[in-house]
């Protein structure tokens, strides 16, 4: 089993999938992906990630759902969900937190406040594997 901290990465742009396992791989944590909400919940019956990267507007479910979603089953309800959004208005930074997000990233990705996310979310299970 792999020592490296599993992050879930959904996502429906594929260029952004790109870019976030580009960057997510040279940190040197693993990545898995989904391209939408199904997709995702499809990876998670045989997948508990340490970290899910959750784009907010996806077709079909969108990333508020998915998010409430995940968060009443035992299992996914103490895993970091990051918010990754277009939605940058005032109020949406607060509507994804209520929605169970833990953290909550704007599009274009700023990789400095991504890798600072991480961190903060990760911190403790890098502890652990030393």
């Amino acid at each position: 089993m792999s020592s490296k901290p599993i992050i879930l990465c959904v996502e429906d742009n594929v260029r952004n999938r790109t870019l976030l396992r580009r960057i997510l791989q040279h940190q040197g944590y693993e990545i898995q992906e989904a391209e939408n909400a199904n997709q995702a919940l499809e990876t998670l019956e045989d997948l508990v990630p340490d970290l899910i990267l959750m784009d907010i507007n996806m077709p079909d479910i969108d990333g508020f759902s998915l998010t409430q979603q995940l968060r009443k089953k035992p299992k996914f309800a103490n895993i970091p969900i990051i918010a990754i959004t277009a939605n940058v208005m005032k109020g949406d930074r607060e509507r994804t937190l209520e929605a169970g997000c833990d953290g909550y990233l704007e599009k274009p990705i700023n990789i400095e406040k991504l890798t600072s996310q991480l961190s903060l979310f990760l911190n403790d299970n890098r502890k652990n594997d030393d």
